[in-house]
């Protein structure tokens, strides 16, 4: 054990603090209304951001890995998710086109339909919870800021979601 002493928490100011607060809160409530709004649809807002995701990927085929670490899911859940979404025939795996050691998650025609389907719902949904709650220029400044904390987070060299 180290002798030296530990510095003081870098506690927040109470401005620091109440921005804290009001996006941990903000964050969740709109998760949530994401979520609720997909329901309609039967699907979880973590299963449509998979087979949206694998929509606009080239051959609409990612890598199970690679995939993962684009919706911060472990491996583990992500294996979960990908077999309730094989069950509906909306996906199906594959051995890697490039090197066969690997595993793809593949969407399949009638996963296609069934996100063009979920769109516009997830669509409104957004529109109505978020872009449509601030001005261009807010919302234009969170995307900012959101890229500047995910980029931050990447170089930090933290493992990707599915090392964990």
């Amino acid at each position: 054990m180290s002798t030296a002493a530990t510095a003081p928490p870098r506690w927040l100011t109470p401005a620091q603090q109440e921005a804290w607060r009001a996006y941990l809160r903000g964050s969740r409530l709109l998760e949530a209304a994401l979520d609720r709004d997909l329901q309609s649809h039967g699907v979880q807002l973590s299963e449509y951001e998979i087979i949206s995701m694998l929509s606009e990927a080239p051959g609409r085929r990612l890598r199970m890995s690679g995939l993962a670490d684009l919706v911060v899911q472990s491996r583990s859940r992500l294996t979960h998710t990908a077999a309730r979404l094989e069950k509906r025939g909306w996906v199906r795996r594959e051995s890697c086109l490039e090197d066969r050691r690997g595993v793809e998650l593949v969407l399949t025609e009638r996963g296609q339909q069934a996100v063009e389907d979920m769109a516009q719902v997830h669509i409104e949904s957004v529109r109505r919870n978020i872009v449509d709650t601030m001005t261009p220029e807010q919302f234009a400044t969170l995307g900012a800021a959101m890229a500047a904390m995910r980029d931050a987070i990447l170089a930090g060299g933290l493992p990707s979601c599915s090392e964990v």
